[in-house]
């Protein structure tokens, strides 16, 4: 009977499976609200995106209302005729399209509450993160948010969604604190918040994640202690703490996190030893405390762990002192930068035949480079700021992995090797600070990854260079303070950024085709042999930020076609033959004139598009960069405030100059130079300059520095120099320059007598001169004129008044004696005869 019945079942089996499919089929369509849902999405991302034209929504071409069923859709994934997976990550694959997109536009995918698994992640999403939204998707297993712009704290919905497990939220702008609502997150494994600007202490209330496997919180603004209740993750295997502001010592009882693989504390303020208890962390393979506080000896165990493949503990207070270490592990990367390494390069290193990464930067090392060393299949080798001496081995540009070679401030020399340019994929070449001579070699130009050059401070020679592929993706070239000579060298790639041949001896005038580098920001030439006209092709380098030809013999004018540069803002022709006018143009210099957003300026990122063209010519087997002090560009420097100065490369956005000082500029300031307001540094100084200080100076209100030193100014200061509150440093002196100094909270603050110098009759509090008892230049003229009138005055009517009577009297006493009055004689007398001589002259001789 059961075999029958079997028999029929058989039969009619496919008439059951057609009529179930025939009948069930219509209802294995996704809900019709879900499709309203992601077409609405659709349309309000498109909406987002209408600046773009011809954007590509990748795998949103097979959403459309014609389609019946979206569980046939791209991106997603159904079950039981629900959306249960949406992937959604960047939709939009080119960094250089990406639109700006609100978060309002999740509004409708807050709707699809079958959700387990959501990605939105790196869509350039701007705004707060939905405060009520993902709490309707309470069956969401995995939520990624990554990488995109997300604002505002972490919203306390997200602690209610009880069946989460992967919470990735890293590379946003996400403010706040951590919180403390860890209890509803129990099934909680993956805990990514790198990344962003996350502030206060990690809350004791962490511990209680207790099924946590990963725990990221690198790269944000955490201060305070480890809490000692992270040892309650027992599961916990990955941990980075690193780049935050962590303090103390580590706590004792992070040895109790016994599945620890990775444990990176790196670029904190953590302090003391560098705790035993560690030992007990048998499985680790990582372990990255370098660039904090930790001090005393290194411990030879930390060489005992059998897994352990990344050491980092450089730039500590730590000392390794045993040098005869036998490590039990296998090294990948190795660093002991400034760890007080002394003598030759430890020989036990030889021994780590895995090793891919070594970094002895900063320590006291000697002698040569080891012929091991450079036979090794290195991606990077690091030891700059050493005693290392001799000539580079030939062998070590052969390797064909090498990434990064940097041997800065030693005491190498000779030739660089021929065979440097089999060294193809290298991103970073940095030899600077050495006694390397004789010419550059031209197959440099092979290394056609390298995006970092740095040759400056050696002794190299000649006239010929490499010629770079055009389209390659070098974007620094540093061959200042060399012996440099010729025409300056023109035969670098297009889209090179940074360009530093300074402190050579480069002649004749700048070459034309210098104008096909229309990508330069930051082009530095000074102290070389440079002359003629500054050209007028400058102006085409439209984005050029900084522009250094000091210390040249450029003669002519200055070209008024400077002032199209409007992202220039350090301008530096100062020590040159220039001569004529300042054009008043250069008052439309728009970066002096307007402050810009930090996060605007692409010169504070040159070092972060080093590190992404570094990530990208990285294998897939290499992920270690270097240091990024090692990325950092050498100083600029400039004179400020009298003094040579290096301005750190990192905040060159926060600075403006303009210095045209010791040339032979004549003729008056032009007033359109008060209009630059975001102007940190004005220098004129030792030129033929003339006429009164303009007025419209009190508009340079973020001036730190005015120098108009050694020139013929005359007036009276302006009074509006008391409006420069930022100021600090003011030099008037040499000039004609007289009357009252102005006063103001600054000016009162102006008072080195230096500063006021050699001029025609200054006074004020600054110089401890009166104003009173020190008259101004026409007052003294003034009272020269009174004091000539009132002489001529007195001798009109004072002179009258006693010379008429005086005259009289005088007179008559002379006709007196002489007896020209005829007086009543004495009796017996007789009358004399008058003479006709005595009205003479000589009749007075008459007795």
């Amino acid at each position: 009977m059961n075999t029958r019945m079997a028999k029929l079942s058989l039969l009619f089996e496919p008439f059951f499976i057609f009529f179930f499919f025939l009948f069930i089929s219509p209802s294995l369509c996704c809900p019709p609200y879900q499709k309203e849902a992601l077409l609405h999405f659709k349309f309000l991302l498109l909406e987002n995106s209408s600046s773009i034209s011809n954007i590509d929504l990748q795998g949103l071409e097979t959403w459309n209302a014609a389609s019946d069923d979206c569980c046939q859709w791209r991106l997603l994934d159904c079950t039981f005729q629900n959306v249960t997976d949406l992937d959604l990550s960047d939709l939009i694959p080119s960094q250089d399209l990406k639109p700006v997109v609100t978060s309002d536009i999740l509004a409708p995918l807050f709707h699809l509450q079958t959700l387990i698994s959501f990605d939105i992640s790196y869509n350039n999403i701007h705004g707060e993160i939905p405060r009520v939204g993902f709490a309707n998707l309470s069956n969401l297993v995995s939520l990624y948010v990554r990488g995109n712009s997300f604002n505002g704290s972490i919203p306390p919905s997200l602690f209610c969604l009880r069946h989460l497990e992967e919470l990735d939220m890293s590379d946003n702008l996400i403010e706040g604190t951590l919180g403390t609502n860890f209890e509803n997150l129990s099934n909680l494994k993956w805990l990514y918040l790198n990344g962003n600007s996350i502030h206060g202490e990690i809350p004791t209330q962490i511990g209680n994640l207790t099924n946590l496997h990963r725990l990221l919180l690198s790269d944000n603004k955490i201060s305070g202690a480890i809490p000692p209740s992270l040892s309650h993750l027992k599961s916990l295997e990955e941990l980075n703490l690193g780049q935050n502001f962590l303090t103390m010592e580590l706590p004792t009882e992070i040895g109790n996190l016994s599945n620890i693989r990775w444990l990176q504390l790196c670029n904190n303020n953590l302090s003391g030893e560098i705790p035993p208890s560690i030992q007990k962390m048998e499985q680790l393979q990582i372990l990255d405390l370098e660039n904090n506080l930790f001090a005393g000896e290194i411990p030879t165990w930390l060489f005992d762990f059998n897994y352990l493949f990344d050491l980092s503990l450089g730039e500590n207070k730590l000392v390794l002192k045993n040098a005869r270490i036998e490590p039990r592990c296998m090294l990948m990367r190795l660093s002991l930068r400034s760890c007080n390494l002394s003598g030759q390069i430890p020989i036990w290193i030889s021994n780590q035949t895995d090793l891919v990464f070594l970094d002895l930067s900063n320590n006291n090392l000697e002698g040569t480079l080891p012929q091991w060393l450079a036979q090794r299949d290195l991606s990077g080798l690091l030891l700059s700021n050493n005693k290392l001496s001799g000539s580079l081995p030939p062998h070590l540009f052969q390797s064909q992995s090498l990434n990064f070679l940097i041997l800065s401030n030693n005491n190498l020399l000779g030739l660089l090797p021929d065979t440097i340019g089999q060294a193809t994929e290298m991103i970073i070449l940095r030899l600077s600070g050495n006694n390397f001579s004789g010419p550059i070699p031209t197959s440099i130009s092979n290394m056609l990854g390298l995006v970092l050059l740095d040759l400056s401070s050696n002794r190299f020679s000649g006239n010929k260079f490499p010629v770079f592929n055009p389209k390659s993706s070098l974007l620094f070239i540093d061959l200042s303070s060399n012996k440099l000579s010729g025409q300056v060298p023109t035969t670098f790639p297009f889209g090179i950024k940074v360009l530093v041949l300074s402190q050579n001896e480069f002649s004749h005038v700048l070459p034309q085709n210098l104008s096909n580098l229309n990508q330069l920001e930051y082009l530095d030439l000074h102290s070389n042999n440079i002359g003629g006209e500054i050209s007028n092709f400058l102006s085409q380098m439209s984005s050029l930020q900084i522009l250094n030809l000091r210390n040249n013999s450029f003669q002519g004018s200055i070209p008024i076609h400077l002032s199209s540069l409007s992202t220039l803002q350090i301008l530096d022709l100062s020590c040159n033959n220039l001569s004529k006018t300042i054009p008043h143009t250069l008052g439309n210099l728009s970066r002096m004139i307007d402050h810009h957003d930090v996060s605007s300026s692409i010169l504070s990122d040159i070092t972060s598009q080093i590190i992404l063209f570094v990530r990208i010519g990285l294998t897939k087997t290499v992920f270690w960069l270097p240091n990024q002090k090692n990325l950092l560009l050498h100083d600029l420097e400039v004179f400020w405030k009298k003094l040579k100065r290096g301005l750190p490369n990192k905040n060159l956005q926060l600075y403006t100059f303009l210095d045209l000082s010791n040339n032979q500029l004549s003729g008056e300031i032009p007033n359109s130079l008060g209009e630059l307001k975001n102007l940190k540094s004005l220098n004129l100084s030792q030129n033929k300059l003339s006429g009164r200080i303009p007025l419209s100076f009190g508009g340079l209100q973020s001036l730190e520095s005015l120098d108009l030193s050694h020139n013929n100014f005359f007036g009276e200061i302006p009074c509006t120099l008391a409006n420069l509150f930022e100021l600090s440093y003011l030099d008037l002196s040499n000039n004609k320059l007289e009357g009252r100094i102005p006063s103001g909270p600054q000016m009162d603050r102006m008072n080195d007598p230096n500063s006021y110098a050699n001029n025609s009759g200054l006074c004020g509090m600054q110089i401890k001169v009166s104003c009173e008892k020190v008259p101004s230049e026409p007052k003294l003229k003034e009272e020269k004129a009174k004091k000539s009138n009132s002489w001529e005055i007195w001798f009109s009517w004072e002179m009258a008044v006693i010379g008429y009577p005086s005259g009289f009297l005088s007179t008559v006493l002379v006709m007196y004696v002489i007896g020209y009055f005829n007086i009543t004689p004495v009796p017996g007398r007789r009358k004399r005869r008058r003479s006709p001589v005595r009205h003479s002259l000589f009749g007075f001789l008459r007795i």
